[in-house]
């Protein structure tokens, strides 16, 4: 799952626990700039699609750390090309490519990418 306007200070223990809440966490982690700052979003997986579900439904529009945080399904970001200053997208997502429409599933693959 994708949380985003996370509070700067957030730590991937930090979206750890805060999941937790709803169940077994596999993975979480936040993104960082090259200089080591959080980009105040991050990713999390859970052990399932149906707990995947329950955090979402839980924490999206929530208060965490005086923010309030938006949780969804995690997406692949869409390739972009720039011909002459007009942004043409090189690719994009297509939702009607789901597999089962597991959102975990989805977020391995991210995850996967960005290692």
């Amino acid at each position: 799952m994708y949380v985003g306007n996370l509070e700067y200070s957030v730590t991937e223990k930090d979206l750890e626990e805060l999941f937790a809440e709803v169940g077994a966490v596999v993975y979480s982690k936040v993104i960082l700039s090259p200089e080591g700052r959080s980009k105040g979003f991050g990713f999390v997986e859970m052990e399932t699609e149906d707990l995947a579900k329950v955090a979402t439904e839980k924490f999206n529009q929530s208060n965490y750390k005086e923010r309030t945080i938006v949780v969804n399904e995690a997406r692949p970001q869409a390739e972009r090309s720039f011909n002459g200053g007009e942004r043409q997208d090189g690719g994009s997502y297509d939702s009607r490519n789901k597999v089962s429409g597991d959102l975990n599933y989805k977020l391995r693959k991210l995850r996967r990418s960005l290692e």
